[in-house]
């Protein structure tokens, strides 16, 4: 009988361990969360410097990218409670009053982002409409709460919807990114492949050291790395941090090959002095090219582009927010002594991310970008430094400790850190 038993376990473990659609579903929707309106502006911001520190940049940020989100992930499924998400488990672990304050500066982190995204698409569509198809300008109150009500009712029809949509959106923004990236070859220019245009070191490790974070914010999915870990814990059980492993290295080799190609083919075949007018007139690197090779062709993808990477990044960023407001709320009543109805909760966030995205939308504010680079250091420090200091401080994370990924996700994200802070104040 034990035999049997045994037999049975060994069988359904195996079954949990073999690779699903669903979990090629969450490995689109992480790619689409980390492929938001930021990889239209990371060939410029990464390639003026030129070939030598880009190369090296890639074969940094594919590491980067999946230890320090494994451990994110390890993190959410370190709980006694099975089914807590990340504003719960850092109350377990390290009490209640480092839990609001942890909650807070999460959602101040990532709701700003959300609020971009609100401005982004009714820009983008706004832009497209006048330039594209000749029509005159809605109203842009009018515009953006309907692409808002739009994006929100994905996210209120739940999960599943969530990642049915997201997976039919990132499949075209990976053929279109593949499809630009092959389109550009022709135009390449080695001459800065040649071992003469490669920078002193002070430069290349000066270089290096303020890009990384301009990498590490465009690989971001860290806003939806809380809900993706309990999905596999609801799914897989005790086999939850294996699989949530596997799927993450999958997005992350995905992310390296084909954002890295586009920001290779783009680099190559513009020079030095081309992302550096793309950068002075902030503009998106497909307009750029729109403009310089005057391609109607461009001109209609880019837009595509941008709408498709907006809204699959604007699920991830929205489920990370819903959940920061949600843990807010929730402590306040229980510190309060009231009763929490997460229901109520639920509706209450709704509503309110609906108002203020489209306040923003609609005023269009110009300081977005300087809020948006004030949550870096709160996300890289989340992200980068909040586990690695579980992994010695948490009994259920110990089993983690001595790993020399640990020392390297520690040490990236105190370099990305202290160049954002860097980038602020000088």
């Amino acid at each position: 009988m034990q035999t049997k038993t045994a037999s049975v376990s060994a069988a359904s473990a195996a079954a949990k361990s073999r690779w699903t659609a669903q979990d090629t579903t969450w490995v689109l929707s992480l790619f689409g969360t980390a492929v938001g309106a930021g990889i239209l502006f990371l060939p410029i911001n990464a390639g003026m410097s030129g070939f030598w520190p880009l190369l090296a940049m890639t074969l940094l940020i594919g590491p980067m990218t999946y230890f320090a989100h494994r451990g994110l992930a390890r993190f959410v499924l370190s709980s006694a409670k099975p089914g807590s998400d990340i504003t719960e488990v850092v109350e377990e672990h390290f009490g209640a009053r480092a839990g609001k304050l942890i909650t807070l500066l999460y959602f101040f982190a990532i709701y700003p982002i959300v609020l971009i995204y609100g401005v982004g698409i009714t820009n983008t569509v706004d832009s497209f409409m006048v330039n594209q198809l000749g029509m005159d300008s809605m109203p842009r109150a009018l515009l953006s709460i309907i692409l808002i009500l739009g994006m929100m009712s994905v996210m209120i029809a739940g999960e599943k919807l969530m990642l049915k949509v997201t997976q039919f959106l990132v499949y075209p923004l990976v053929g279109i990114l593949l499809f630009m990236s092959v389109y550009l070859i022709p135009e390449w220019n080695l001459s800065s492949v040649s071992l003469s245009t490669m920078p002193s070191l002070g430069d290349f490790a000066v270089t290096l050291w303020i890009t990384i974070p301009v990498l590490v914010f465009s690989f971001n999915h860290s806003p939806i790395i809380s809900a993706f870990s309990q999905a596999q814990a609801r799914e897989h059980g005790e086999q939850a941090e294996e699989k949530a492993s596997r799927i993450l290295a999958r997005s992350a080799v995905m992310l390296l090959g084909f954002v890295m190609f586009f920001v290779f083919s783009c680099v190559l075949s513009l020079s030095p002095q081309d992302l550096a007018q793309a950068k002075a007139e902030n503009l998106a690197i497909l307009s750029y090219l729109a403009n310089k090779h005057d391609s109607p062709f461009i001109s209609y993808l880019g837009p595509v582009v941008a709408f498709v990477a907006i809204v699959s990044s604007f699920f991830g960023h929205y489920l990370g927010a819903r959940e920061g407001l949600n843990g807010l709320v929730s402590k306040q009543l229980k510190s309060a002594g009231k009763q929490v109805n997460e229901k109520n909760i639920d509706k209450f966030t709704v509503v309110f991310m609906i108002a203020t995205i489209w306040l923003v939308a609609t005023v269009n504010p110009s300081i977005l970008g300087m809020i948006e680079t004030l949550g870096g250091p709160i996300i890289a420090t989340i992200l980068f430094l909040m586990p690695m200091y579980a992994v010695h401080k948490v009994p259920a994370m110990q089993k983690y400790k001595g790993a020399v990924s640990n020392v390297f996700v520690t040490l990236m994200g105190l370099i990305a850190i202290s160049a954002i802070m860097y980038g602020l104040f000088f």
